[in-house]
């Protein structure tokens, strides 16, 4: 009682000090100062800020983000709650499940990133290799690429293997380099987007157990399109991104660590160079770490995890074997009209070919950015060219989740025979 009475009272003595001073005539050198102060803006607001957001409509058939359905537009827009309220926990909650569903796992340490699919990749390799240790990197496109310079400058020692864009690595070849390097973590990507690969995985999970080595895959561009099984494939580290086969915005990035992956994970004698990506607070913001309260770590995407849970949503009343499915089956329709056009696909061997993103040699003597250029003009359509060392090679496009349809189908393929039938040639 006696704590309270003088907090009262010194509260009170310090309100009336306030109240004095403010009383106080304005003495010469303040009053400028406060002038200086209240005319300081000296940029003007943007005339840009004092206009309306204007966003175009655009058919998305590259290699993602893709058309997002009004149903997770919808979950997005909803009204924004607190980080740290037990409602956004409980939607936390779901996306784990959903996850899981999608990744065929019931791996605990099962989160989504805030972040893209970038996000996700960091977080795998700066959570689970420390520096001067080996990793291995299968670099048949980009982001094997990407990971390998993630990889070297968190202070990897990196080693690659390397094919062109679409190569695909034998078992017996990636044996070999388990072998000679010994790697705590080898990267395999499965939906290798800038060469439209769906890699093999069969097999390789149970080589890296046989080699002491942590197998981690990125689906970013398969997940939803392409069967893949991490419990049974042996993956240890599986991620993947929203905004592709899942129907979601870019911005949130599922991931999942097996038991084997959390030992070396949690085991570490050095902290992870991130802190934002330090599974340490991760696995607490998500509630994975069998403690009573969680955390404040960051301040999650509230709106994206709203988008995400809806998109896990639709793929479960879906089911992941339709979702399969239908991929393959719309793909196949794309591609008997690609060819029945007498365009070439990059990837010759229909069972290796990726159902979301399909890739098409460039037709020879024509421009591929001009006739990329010409469709988005005249058909408000975007395809994309190829990325990283398939740049030059190939043409890309995407119908994945929402827009995995035979009707997008049918439009892309109008477009791409207006292109052919209207961009310049250049001479044999």
């Amino acid at each position: 009682m006696m704590q309270r009475t003088l907090f009262r009272r010194g509260a009170l003595l310090a309100q009336k000090a306030a109240v004095e001073v403010s009383l106080l005539p304005m003495s010469a050198p303040i009053q400028p100062r406060l002038d200086r102060a209240m005319s300081s803006v000296t940029i003007p607001p943007p005339e840009c800020m004092l206009r309306p957001l204007e966003v175009p409509f655009r058919y998305l058939f590259g290699p993602g983000p893709s058309n997002v359905p009004p149903r997770v537009l919808a979950a997005g827009g909803r009204g924004i709650i607190g980080h740290l309220h037990p409602e956004m926990y409980e939607i936390m909650n779901d996306i784990k499940k959903g996850i899981q569903y999608a990744f065929q796992t019931q791996n605990n340490m099962t989160i989504a990133m805030s972040g893209s699919g970038h996000a996700a990749m960091e977080c795998a390799v700066f959570n689970t290799v420390e520096p001067g240790e080996s990793v291995l990197v299968a670099v048949n496109g980009i982001w094997g690429e990407r990971v390998a310079e993630i990889a070297e400058r968190m202070g990897a020692n990196v080693h690659i293997m390397v094919k062109a864009p679409g190569g695909v690595f034998s078992n017996g070849e990636i044996e070999k380099a388990l072998a000679k390097h010994k790697p705590v973590l080898f990267f395999l990507t499965h939906g290798e987007s800038s060469a439209g690969l769906a890699h093999p995985v069969d097999g390789i999970g149970d080589l890296c157990r046989k080699h002491n080595t942590l197998f981690l895959v990125d689906t970013v561009a398969s997940l939803g399109a392409s069967p893949i099984f991490m419990d049974q494939q042996n993956i240890d580290i599986l991620y993947t991104g929203s905004q592709k086969a899942l129907n979601a915005p870019p911005g949130t990035a599922p991931i999942s660590f097996n038991e084997r992956a959390c030992q070396k994970m949690f085991n570490r004698k050095t902290k992870p160079v991130s802190y934002l990506f330090d599974m340490a607070h991760l696995s607490n913001y998500w509630g994975n770490d069998g403690q009573p309260a969680r955390l404040y770590h960051h301040t999650g995407p509230v709106s994206g995890f709203f988008s995400l849970r809806e998109s896990l949503a639709i793929l479960a009343e879906k089911g992941l074997e339709e979702s399969w499915r239908h991929h393959r089956e719309v793909a196949g329709y794309l591609w008997k009209g690609l060819e029945d056009m007498g365009l070439k696909l990059f990837i010759q061997n229909k069972d290796l070919r990726l159902p979301s993103v399909t890739t098409i040699a460039i037709p020879e003597g024509y421009n591929w950015r001009e006739m990329l250029q010409y469709i988005m003009k005249h058909h408000n359509m975007e395809m994309t060219g190829g990325l990283g060392p398939s740049t030059g090679m190939v043409m890309r496009v995407g119908l994945m989740g929402y827009n995995c349809q035979k009707t997008n189908a049918d439009m892309a393929l109008a477009a791409l025979a207006d292109a052919l039938k209207n961009c310049k040639k250049s001479k044999a």
